[in-house]
């Protein structure tokens, strides 16, 4: 994200353009409206906001000549603008006016799909905008935020709001809801509210978080990994007081050891998290493989390979097998803890 002293710079120099773009929306949208606040601050006329992918380009022409009555220069922003969605001669007309603008100043953002390696992948002609941006003022790729510095912008949100969120909360947070940044916030102000606006224990987070099965199985395996039985039974009695299926408990169960085993497959090949998240199609965020890698760690592959055979007689049993569903998983925790993650 662009700092506040980087714009404020930028805007003393008399920046005429601004472009933002990610392949993530949010970072987009912030990075946009902090511009537009900016460059707006004092101002008495409104921002002039351009919806959609491709405004039309006269109506950017007349936004960006029209002489502002306060001696100021008008703010036009384009905060969804996808530059593929022009054709050759109007993408011409749209790069000559941002080349030529006296009266106004351009902020535009845009969300690309990505590579890879997670870095925006823009077309063709989103380059020639992105390359006369450059060239005129300024153009920046928002890169994805890191799991550590969503941690610290819930806290910070949480701050602000004069609740207080400790970094273990804040973990707790992310396993629950995962690296949606707009979750995230609306997470925690509920939670500060929730907490009343003092402390947001990982406890609250459990009870009053946004309900997510495969987060609460992940927690359950980790409490099998640690030896602890006992716990994961507990954590498996709530699960069905809250009326989750056993079957589905047992399909994340599940889903959680194959994440284990090719994470310690790649590692056994001297291959990251990230590898085996981009051979094996995963989509979304890494950051569940990221935990699962922690855990894996100590396993061997004979051991998960066991835990998988575990789980598949724990499936089959419970499609087959009259037996109380509660007695064939907590039977099957305690043989998943015997194994452990110890070597």
């Amino acid at each position: 994200m662009p700092t506040q002293a980087k714009l404020e710079a930028l805007a003393q120099q008399g920046c005429p353009v601004y472009y933002f773009y990610s392949t993530e929306k949010y970072l987009v949208h912030q990075a946009v409206q902090q511009a537009c606040r900016l460059l707006a601050a004092g101002a008495d006329e409104e921002i002039n906001v351009l919806e959609g992918a491709a405004p039309d380009v006269d109506q950017l022409i007349m936004a960006a000549g029209t002489i502002s009555f306060f001696g100021t220069r008008r703010v036009v922003c384009l905060p969804e603008a996808d530059p593929g969605a022009y054709g050759e001669k109007d993408l011409a007309a749209f790069l000559d006016t941002l080349a030529s603008l006296e009266n106004a100043v351009v902020v535009l953002g845009s969300v690309f799909e990505g590579d890879r390696n997670g870095r925006a992948k823009p077309g063709k002609r989103a380059q020639k905008v992105i390359d006369q941006c450059r060239k005129l003022g300024w153009a920046e790729e928002l890169a994805k935020p890191t799991a550590a510095q969503l941690r610290q912008m819930v806290i910070d949100r949480a701050a602000a709001q004069g609740a207080e969120l400790t970094g273990q909360g804040a973990s707790a947070l992310l396993d629950r809801c995962g690296e949606d940044p707009y979750l995230l916030e609306n997470e925690v102000d509920k939670l500060a509210a929730g907490s009343g606006y003092r402390t947001i224990t990982p406890a609250l987070v459990a009870e009053m978080g946004v309900v997510s099965l495969e987060a609460d199985v992940f927690e359950m395996v980790r409490m099998v990994t640690a030896r602890n039985a006992a716990a994961a039974c507990k954590k498996l009695q709530v699960l069905l007081r809250l009326q989750q299926e056993p079957i589905a408990i047992t399909a994340a169960m599940i889903g959680s050891y194959v994440d284990l085993y090719r994470v310690k497959l790649g590692q056994q090949h001297k291959k990251n998290y990230t590898t085996v998240f981009k051979d094996f199609g995963y989509k979304g965020s890494d950051y569940r493989l990221k935990r699962s890698a922690q855990t894996a760690a100590g396993y061997s592959l004979p051991q998960l390979r066991r835990c998988l055979k575990i789980l598949l007689e724990l499936d089959k049993n419970l499609k087959g097998q009259p037996v109380s569903p509660q007695t064939l998983l907590e039977t099957a925790l305690c043989r998943l803890a015997m194994e452990g993650g110890g070597l």
